[in-house]
This record gives C-alpha cells, sequence and structure tokens, in this order.
C-alpha cells in the first residue's frame, strides 16, 4: 500500500500514527495520540483528537469532530478512549466523543456504520455495525446500539437507553426507553407500534421466523401479566431464535424500563 497523503495545511501533532494509504485533507487536526488505520481518508477541516482510533478503510467528512473530551460535567480530565470500527462513513459536522471514568471510560463505534450530517454519539456509547444515524440524530451517553439498527433523522435518544438489533426509529422521534430487537418505533414520543418487517425482508429473514415474531410481539402486546413476565414465558416457550433474541435482551438488565407495545 502507498504511504500516506498529508495536505501541507494539515497539522498533524508529534506521536500521532498515520498508516499507509490515508489521506489527510487541508486544514485537519490529528492529535498526537490519534491513530488512523490503514486507508482512512480524512476530507477538509476534520478535527481527530484524543486517545482515538479510527479503523480501517474510514471516510470522515468535513468539518466533523472526533474523539474530543465528553459534554458531561463530571468529567474531570481523566484519561478515556474512543475507538472507531472499520470502513464507516461519517459525514459532515459529525461529533463523536469520548467516555468517562463513570462509564467505563470507552465510547466504541462498530463497522460499516453511516452517520450522516450532523448526528451526534455522546460518551461511554457502544454503537454496533452497520448503523444508521440519519441526519441531526442524537445519541446521549451510555447509550448501546446493536447491530443493523436505524435511527431516524431528527431523533433523540436518552441516556442509559438500548436498542436492539434489526430496530428502526422512525424521523422525529424522542427514545425514552429500551427498544426491543427489531422492533419498529414512531411518534413524538416514540411507541413501539409493531416490528421492523421491511428490514427482517431484506436481510433475509425467513417467513416462518418473521410468522413466529409477529405472534411473540402479539403475546408480548396482550398477553397476561407485566411485560417482563411474558418475555419469561415467551422464553421458556419459543423455538425461535430471533424471538429468544427479543426475550433475552427483555430478560437482560437495564438502566431504563421498556417501550411496550400499545
Amino acid at each position: 500500500m502507498s504511504a500516506a497523503v498529508i495536505h501541507p495545511s494539515a497539522v498533524i501533532e508529534e506521536g500521532a500514527q498515520i498508516a499507509d494509504g490515508c489521506t489527510v485533507g487541508p486544514f485537519c487536526h490529528i492529535g498526537p495520540e490519534v491513530v488512523l488505520e490503514k486507508g482512512v481518508t480524512l476530507k477538509s477541516h476534520v478535527v481527530v483528537t484524543g486517545d482515538t482510533v479510527i479503523g480501517e478503510d474510514t471516510l470522515i467528512h468535513s468539518f466533523a469532530v472526533i474523539g474530543e473530551i465528553p459534554q458531561d460535567k463530571k468529567f474531570g480530565g481523566e484519561k478515556t478512549k474512543l475507538v472507531v470500527g472499520k470502513r464507516n462513513r461519517i459525514r459532515e459536522h459529525v461529533t463523536m466523543n469520548a467516555g468517562t471514568a463513570g462509564g467505563g471510560g470507552l465510547t466504541k463505534v462498530g463497522d460499516d456504520g453511516l452517520f450522516m450530517a450532523g448526528c451526534h454519539v455522546a460518551h461511554d456509547c457502544i454503537i454496533g455495525n452497520n448503523v444508521i444515524l440519519v441526519n441531526n440524530s442524537a445519541v446521549a451517553g451510555h447509550c448501546i446500539i446493536e447491530d443493523d439498527v436505524i435511527v431516524g433523522g431528527l431523533c433523540g435518544v436518552h441516556q442509559f437507553v438500548r436498542i436492539g438489533r434489526g430496530a428502526i426509529i422512525g424521523a422525529v422521534t424522542m427514545v425514552t426507553n429500551d427498544v426491543i430487537p427489531y422492533g419498529l418505533v414512531q411518534a413524538q414520543r416514540g411507541k413501539l407500534d409493531g416490528l421492523n418487517l421491511v428490514g427482517l425482508k431484506r436481510r433475509g429473514v425467513s417467513r416462518s421466523d418473521i410468522t413466529a415474531l409477529r405472534a411473540a410481539f402479539q403475546m408480548l402486546a396482550q398477553g397476561e401479566g407485566a411485560f417482563q413476565e411474558r418475555a419469561k414465558r415467551l422464553s421458556d416457550e419459543t423455538t425461535s431464535d430471533y424471538v429468544k433474541e427479543i426475550t433475552d435482551f427483555v430478560l437482560a438488565e437495564t438502566d431504563r424500563h421498556f417501550l411496550t407495545p400499545g
């Protein structure tokens, strides 16, 4: 692979590690603890700072600020980290913050994500693979967003919320509680309004599994007992791996309540 190409107007602080095949555009600023792995491209006016690793072949567009200190009054300057995975596309004005000591010290972003213009990933978040954050959506601190989630434009995700794999959040939605895997959430104050059937079909999930998921959703919505009690019965009865994923998610420890079916 060819050597890195660095524009003469870029500021690269001593100690930064820039691998072969990287491109650093005009007026970028790279901090002394930054690691850019092979093939990373920074367009113009990108800031990457802090103890930050950017994974291979990630593309970061102009005016993004990656790795800055958390927007948290409790942050006292402790050493924390941001790790961004491979092949992410990070668009204009995106911000991603490092972690805090109280939250584990790490913000982590998986592979193959698309982070559209103006979106925000706060401190101590764990973001999975193939996640899409649409323009101007904001994920508050300590959130967990699992693989294949889509968060629509102008959404806000409350701190400590978990969003399960394959869920989709409609635009202009405030997500205040956990979202089950494959859930469909929409409305101004987010409501669990069904399953992400389009996403399931696009991923080639079988008709039998989709049928099992729909039946499970109805039981969660209308069965006897509290939400967790319904999930426990489902877990004991189901033979579907997809349904089991939902019940495991509901029965796991959480700092929030759940968005439940209306």
